[in-house]
């Protein structure tokens, strides 16, 4: 079944189309919108009859047919129409960032450049320059989006896929119950982005492949291994390894090349002989052991250590949003949901003025979210606190988004940039710093800005942002959300020899956002944070203190 997101990007994908084609406004307005309404939805689509999809705002009878038919077959056929009469190549263009469908449209028509290696010699020719509405920024903008997208193309957030991996291995279990196996590659290493999923199974090479029917799609034999898809379309790889190699292929296999050739430096004639498991490796070597995950710096095996951050370790969940501003649920229903998660305080940080995308709270409706707040504390009986926070924008200049005076009613700030992104590194880098100087801010909010697989951010001097966290006794985020995961986790051993302090937080906007915080501490695990320097571990005293310091 075609999960809501895969539908909602079917939605905006015909309405960039239809745009592109010079179609009525008020259609492509209309799937936009339907776009925006479907990918916010925590309710599976196909769970819903046709009349309660009818009965969602923003979707209505005719888009809920077409979802119904996209349910069914698995294709729109008034998308289908588009698609046949747009080349292959534009369709590919309609998914660089920055690239829309007008600024497309004209490129297409009027240098009938089709695909992206016609555009980026068009780009090299300064053929763009001809067009109207095109200048020599835009052309280099374009020409750093397309090589970006370029680099980055076939590759998949973790996120993505996480669960299609576990259901893999789940059901080769079933169907090879005598074999040992287990994840590997960058999959098992939990890599933000990676290619595929990457499974090492015991034993030899199936003659029959029969024996995954239903589990891969187009099997293909490669040396040591197999090549395939999951009937969802992932791209998988299996490798085999026979009786008691298992454990050294796994371990190899599991390790990045430069932890696995530190590990053969310090050992150079380590004994196989008798290992039976990954932890065995370890034992026998006289180190504690390293989870997969943390096995990419080779450093680490010069500085073995124990005690890894866990979900379990984290007390309080920061950096929400709700209905005040650009979150899905009411302040209400937001703080009961991380209440029965266990948390024992819930940080509510809605977007500031500045933030008119995203319906950023003026001042007055700030205090009315303060009441709201001090109305819903009075009602937990269990030690349970919901926190005034704010997201509050960071301007151009490095300012904060309010006065100085109205910042000191909030029990904790956390400053982030979100517009005007286009800066070289020493604009970046010291509009970052003044903000993190400025004695209001606790936490700064996903330091470079960057999406993963879709922006790189804005380029920032990292030693200089943390040296200057540490110094001001600001904790630098770790943004859970898998799109972000920002700061990025090879930053935070020296954020750790610099005594700063992360903040895993999730950026929720949803109730399925809080489950965010997971993809941060696997983040946070590769980096090798512990519980020790994690702000949210700090009991609800404690955290207050560190924003009051």
């Amino acid at each position: 079944m075609m999960t809501n997101k895969a539908i909602a990007r079917e939605f905006n994908l015909l309405a960039n189309l239809m745009e592109l084609h010079g179609e009525n406004p008020f259609k492509i307005r209309s799937y936009q919108n339907a776009y925006l309404t479907i990918r916010k939805l925590d309710t599976p689509l196909g769970d819903l009859s046709a009349e309660e999809l009818s009965a969602i705002k923003g979707i209505g009878k005719a888009i809920g047919d077409k979802i119904q038919e996209l349910l069914q077959t698995g294709k729109m056929q008034t998308l289908e129409k588009y698609r046949d009469k747009t080349p292959a190549g534009i369709q590919d263009m309609l998914e660089i960032r920055g690239l829309g469908p007008k600024k497309l449209g004209v490129i297409w028509k009027q240098l009938e450049v089709e695909d992206m290696g016609e555009l980026l010699y068009a780009i090299h020719e300064n053929r763009l320059l001809e067009l109207k509405g095109f200048g020599k920024k835009i052309q280099a903008e374009l020409k750093q989006a397309i090589e970006y997208f370029q680099q980055n193309r076939g590759f998949f957030h973790f996120a993505t896929l996480e669960v299609p991996g576990q259901r893999l291995l789940a059901a080769l279990q079933q169907v090879l119950p005598n074999r040992p196996m287990a994840f590997c590659g960058d999959y098992a290493r939990h890599s933000p982005t990676l290619e595929k999923i990457e499974l090492l199974l015991g034993g030899a090479i199936p003659e029959d492949m029969g024996v995954f029917a239903g589990l891969l799609d187009t099997p293909v034999l490669l040396k040591g291994g197999i090549s395939a898809r999951t009937p969802d379309g992932y791209p998988v790889q299996l490798f085999f390894a026979e009786g008691e190699h298992f454990p050294k292929v796994l371990f190899t296999h599991s390790s990045s090349e430069a932890f696995y050739q530190r590990f053969n430096e310090k050992f150079p004639n380590f004994d196989w002989t008798g290992i039976e498991n990954e932890a065995a490796v370890f034992h026998k070597a006289g180190l504690p052991f390293v989870p997969a995950p943390l096995r990419e710096k080779g450093s680490l095996l010069d500085k073995p250590r124990f005690g890894w951050i866990t979900e379990g370790d984290i007390k309080g969940l920061l950096h929400a949003h709700s209905t005040y501003s650009d979150g899905q649920e009411s302040l209400e229903t937001m703080a009961k949901a991380v209440r029965e998660k266990g948390f024992a305080y819930f940080g509510i940080t809605d977007h500031s003025r500045s933030a008119f995308y995203a319906n950023g709270l003026k001042e007055e409706r700030v205090l009315q979210q303060f009441e709201e707040i001090d109305r819903l504390n009075q009602t937990y009986t269990d030690g349970f606190r919901i926190l005034k926070g704010i997201e509050c924008d960071i301007l151009y200049d490095g300012g904060l988004d309010y006065s100085d005076e109205f910042l000191k009613g909030f029990d904790f700030v956390i400053a982030s940039i979100h517009a005007h992104l286009k800066m070289d590194e020493q604009k970046a880098t010291q509009r970052l710093i003044r903000a993190i100087e400025h004695p209001a801010t606790n936490i700064l909010g996903h330091p470079t800005g960057r999406l993963l697989l879709s922006r790189a951010g804005y380029p920032v001097d990292h030693r200089k942002i943390i040296d200057a966290c540490a110094a001001n006794q600001v904790a630098l985020e770790l943004n859970a959300n898998p799109y972000r995961l920002d700061l990025d986790w090879t930053w935070i051993e020296y954020a750790l020899e610099k005594g700063a302090w992360i903040a895993i937080n999730p950026d929720a906007h949803s109730l399925k956002g809080i489950e965010d915080i997971h993809y941060g501490i696997l983040a946070a695990q590769k980096g090798g944070l512990g519980p020790e320097q994690c702000l949210n571990t700090l009991d609800l005293s404690g955290f207050i203190e560190f924003c009051n310091r």
